[in-house]
């Protein structure tokens, strides 16, 4: 698995009303649906003071795989990078 760094697009978010775990990601006009949360980064110590403090999740949908980041300041979300040749589970 490889990551494309992107330049980050803002896009939409749903999130879970209890948990905030992202569970759709809208990009233009397509909706994503979220099956799977890989991975959970948050820093919070030890951030760029001119952005704050972010979250960062890898998330599966059907097409691609996606770097999320959600910056707690501004409150926006972000695509940082894809894998759209992922490996589908077996």
């Amino acid at each position: 698995m490889a990551f494309i760094r992107v330049a980050p697009v803002q896009v939409h978010v749903r999130t879970d009303w209890f948990s905030g775990r992202p569970r759709e990601v809208t990009w233009g006009d397509e909706r994503l649906p979220i099956t799977h949360l890989a991975a959970l980064r948050e820093e919070a110590a030890a951030y760029p003071v001119i952005t704050g403090p972010r979250t960062l999740f890898e998330v599966e949908t059907p097409r691609a795989r996606l770097s999320l980041t959600y910056q707690h300041r501004s409150r926006r979300w972000t695509v940082t990078a894809v894998d759209e040749n992922r490996r589908t589970a077996a």
